[in-house]
């Protein structure tokens, strides 16, 4: 199992990226998703449209779970995905609008869990989120160009 410290430098070594096309997010989730042991939490910093859950697919591609079958999970905040290489947790937190809220889904089970927590919009519950979580950030680079990064 990756320590927090061996995973960063993995992450330093391939970081950043930048991808031109959907399934190149995907490829980076993938490779992401192969470096990630199970109990990381995934923190993704973005704007609409900069590629979050297509990168959010690509981990699940990484742990045998079909990408199609990923879609952000806007209206319910947690979509629960299970393959035969791990569990995959993807919150969406666009429309979280009081912290109770999430603390009524129960984030713990999820931070502490057997799977991998990804996260989008994390803005919105920083407070939550425990020392080791990773962060990443992607933005707009141009026209249908991607810059997949560590948040620092």
């Amino acid at each position: 199992m990756n320590t927090s410290s061996e995973l960063k430098k993995q992450l330093e070594l391939y970081l950043p990226r930048q991808t031109r096309a959907a399934e190149e997010t995907v490829a980076v989730g993938d490779v992401l998703g192969r470096l990630l042991p199970m109990g990381s939490i995934l923190a993704l910093y973005g704007e609409l449209g900069s590629g979050k859950t297509h990168l959010v697919k690509g981990i699940a591609r990484a742990l045998g779970i079909a990408p199609e079958s990923v879609s952000s999970p806007t209206f319910t905040l947690v979509h629960e995905y299970t393959g035969p290489v791990g569990t995959l947790y993807h919150m969406d937190l666009y429309r979280l609008k009081h912290p109770e809220e999430f603390e009524a889904i129960g984030y713990e089970d999820y931070f502490y869990g057997p799977g991998i927590t990804v996260i989008e919009w994390p803005e919105r519950v920083e407070a939550y989120l425990p020392p080791h979580t990773l962060s990443l950030e992607l933005t707009h680079c141009g026209e249908d160009c991607r810059l997949i990064r560590l948040k620092t």
